[in-house]
């Protein structure tokens, strides 16, 4: 398969992955949400926060966090996922989202803990890509990043300095 083939088959499969898992993974959001919040009193107010909430947190953290990735891809900077706070981001999404996918069900167990994971997981992962799908860009990010490595340079973002 030639280059150009296969950067167009690494856009596919990222748009795959947003197209198909990005909406399951904000209507389960909302639909775990909804369930999770129910199991509080009838008077409390907070019911109505994980589905109402944290869909919106989860897609604003990880495109936030996609996007500062993506452009220090692109201008050769290093990654700010170094940063505490991008990365402490994105642990509050999977810890509340699979929080409330096993505390949605009556029993919960671990298969239900799984599936919490690999949802989560697959929707957070098609919302950080994103900015990258989005971008005209990855050819040659790809070819700056290859001929780095070739050259003997660390990449960008992995030098200690």
């Amino acid at each position: 398969m030639s280059e150009r083939g296969t950067l167009r088959a690494l856009r596919v499969a990222m748009w795959v992955v947003i197209v198909i898992e990005v909406p399951l993974y904000l209507v389960w959001l909302v639909r775990v949400g909804y369930l999770t919040g129910q199991r509080l009193d009838d008077g409390d107010v907070a019911r109505w926060v994980p589905p109402v909430l944290l869909p919106p947190a989860a897609v604003v953290f990880c495109l936030a966090a996609g996007w500062a990735w993506w452009t220090s891809m692109v201008a050769g900077e290093k990654s700010p996922l170094r940063h505490p706070r991008i990365p402490a981001t994105l642990v509050f999404t999977v810890v509340a989202s699979v929080f409330c996918g096993v505390a949605s069900v009556d029993d919960p167990s671990v298969s239900i803990g799984l599936l919490s994971v690999v949802v989560t997981g697959l929707g957070m992962v098609g919302l950080f890509f994103i900015p990258a799908a989005s971008s005209r860009r990855p050819p040659d990010v790809i070819r700056r990043r290859a001929a780095e490595r070739r050259a003997g340079a660390d990449p960008a973002g992995l030098d200690d300095t």
